[in-house]
């Protein structure tokens, strides 16, 4: 059997543990950066992939993630930081992990080979039509992933495939695929290093822009945050002053009146006349600020 990219060995890795620290560290940052590199090239997939994944929220439809080991925890980090982000309510994400919850504490290898597992997690998660399956293996051919995949065809589901190596059999599955061809790692079939980094660079660009889609994303500014500590109220009340040109009192006040609803307090702030009016003005541009604020003048 030919060894995938992700399971090649990698050009500095001769001696590697004989180097000094410092010589061995900068290898490893060097092999980060290329990692990183990589997914530049998958930015039209990536666009593809976050318009379906913005369809299906708008259509009411969930974020499902799939994946297994070090994938399954680029999907975790990713999944669980949408709805405080980007404003999601969190029944609208899921995350499927290969050996369920107890994974993240005991990280054992065989279930990411339980294709039974899968299916019957998507059955039991209720996946189906409006769903979109977000499945990542750095291999191409983990078998949870891939089950997950067909089973939630099967149910109706949009599904998207990221994979480190090209041609990977995920890809022959799912509607949008992704691919990032990192290097070999360092140290050979380490995924959690440079092929996770990419994951997780690639997942951090297509909620995102899922994000910017559905309005969530104002001037760079994430309009849609739920402000539930300190930090980040104080984080609302900047947002507010930047956008409205108001100042601070003025932001703090019409958060208050909008209950902590960031784009209510923008549009209170830019001059609407009482919550009934910014609704109505958010209701009519789909959630996007910008012609609601059009609206007023601004």
């Amino acid at each position: 059997m030919i060894a995938t990219r992700t399971e090649m060995t990698h050009a500095s890795a001769s001696g590697f543990d004989t180097k000094p620290p410092e010589e061995a560290l900068a290898i490893l940052a060097v092999a980060q950066v290329e990692a990183a590199r990589v997914v530049q090239e998958a930015v039209p997939e990536i666009a593809k992939a976050a318009q379906l994944a913005a369809d299906c929220i708008t259509g009411g439809g969930r974020l499902v993630y799939v994946a297994a080991g070090s994938s399954g925890l680029m999907a975790l980090a990713d999944a669980l930081e949408i709805p405080g982000t980007y404003g999601l309510a969190r029944d609208r994400i899921k995350v499927l992990l290969a050996g369920g919850l107890a994974a993240l504490t005991d990280m054992e290898g065989s279930p990411e080979d339980d294709a039974d597992a899968a299916r019957a997690a998507i059955a039991e998660a209720g996946v189906g039509k409006g769903d979109c399956v977000i499945a990542l293996t750095a291999s191409g051919y983990t078998p949870y992933p891939m089950a997950a995949v067909d089973a939630a065809r099967a149910a109706g589901a949009r599904t998207i495939g990221i994979s480190n190596n090209s041609g990977a059999p995920i890809f022959e599955k799912v509607d949008v695929a992704i691919c990032l061809p990192t290097p070999p790692e360092v140290i050979a079939g380490s995924t959690r290093m440079g092929a996770g980094t990419a994951q997780k660079i690639a997942l951090n660009m297509l909620s995102t822009m899922m994000a910017v889609h559905l309005g969530h994303v104002h001037d760079g500014f994430m309009v849609n945050v739920i402000a539930d500590n300190a930090k980040l109220r104080g984080r609302a009340r900047r947002i507010v002053m930047a956008v409205s040109e108001v100042p601070e009192d003025a932001a703090a006040a019409a958060l208050e009146q909008a209950g902590g609803a960031v784009k209510v307090a923008i549009l209170l702030a830019a001059g609407a006349d009482g919550l009934a009016e910014a609704q109505r003005l958010l209701d009519e541009s789909r959630g996007h600020l910008r012609p609601a604020l059009k609206t007023l003048g601004q």
